[in-house]
């Protein structure tokens, strides 16, 4: 990873942890998608998963960057992938869950990608311009991610009998990982008064609704509400995090300060 240039601006507690909520998401499920490489179930798929994780990996990376630059604390982007603990981390729980099968990888992508097409656009309009520069790009990202896995969704959902119950046995699974991404907190609101951040109470109803269209085109029975899973942005986490981080930082952490 490259951080990218750093500011002169004064250390800002809030926004430095702001920026790392949404690095984190992109560092950790971009990771996530990578694991897929050499396994998807079609060449064609296996290239598409390895472009799409490698734009959430990117876009991680200049997050985090802007992240330890408001910080001020001297830690670049590959410091913050690769030498905090899994409590340090602030992504929402659905990214860390273990890939599972490709119905699982599908709908857990598709649930984001929904969620991360309103939200880079929200931010691309961000008073902050280097966060707003970093999702302007990432909204032209985005817009590609959300198409691709809603078409998989309905693929599977709509295909044989065994995708549609892979599918939905996904969908059962995942659905209480998705509230998380879109309940704010009091950084959230801070953030969004401040002109910085998105408002996440007005994009939540556009993300029900364009995923529920999907499900709805794949045949796929929506869950009822059931008890969110919360914690990954305040830094509780499952232990599947722990574990890919041990994997994801053995060689940095290994060779601290190497260089190819």
């Amino acid at each position: 990873m490259t951080a990218p240039p750093g500011t002169d601006a004064a250390p800002d507690a809030r926004l430095a942890e702001y920026l790392l909520r949404h690095g984190d998401d992109r560092l950790v499920l971009g990771h996530r998608l990578s694991e897929w490489a050499g396994h998807a179930p079609i060449l064609e798929e296996d290239i598409a998963l390895g472009n799409v994780a490698l734009d959430l990996i990117g876009q991680g990376a200049a997050l985090l960057g802007l992240a330890g630059a408001a910080e001020g604390a001297g830690r670049d982007a590959d410091a913050l992938a690769y030498f905090r603990e899994a409590v340090d981390f602030r992504n929402a729980l659905l990214c860390e869950l273990p890939r599972g099968d490709f119905a699982f990888t599908v709908v857990r992508q598709f649930l984001f990608d929904a969620y991360d097409v309103l939200v880079t656009e929200a931010l691309s309009a961000s008073s902050d311009a280097a966060l707003a520069g970093v999702m302007a790009k990432a909204y032209k990202e985005a817009r590609y991610h959300v198409r691709h896995s809603g078409e998989w969704v309905v693929r599977l959902g709509d295909g044989t009998d065994e995708s549609r119950r892979r599918a939905q046995d996904a969908v059962d699974a995942l659905w209480r990982y998705g509230p998380e991404l879109l309940t704010p907190d009091a950084l959230d609101e801070d953030m969004r008064s401040l002109g910085t951040g998105a408002d996440l109470d007005a994009l939540r109803p556009a993300w029900e609704s364009s995923v529920r269209a999907v499900l709805d085109d794949a045949t796929l029975r929506v869950p009822a509400a059931g008890f969110p899973a919360r914690g990954g942005r305040q830094g509780r986490h499952t232990e599947h995090l722990g574990l890919m981080l041990a994997e994801m930082q053995i060689v940095a952490r290994s060779h601290p300060g190497a260089s190819w």
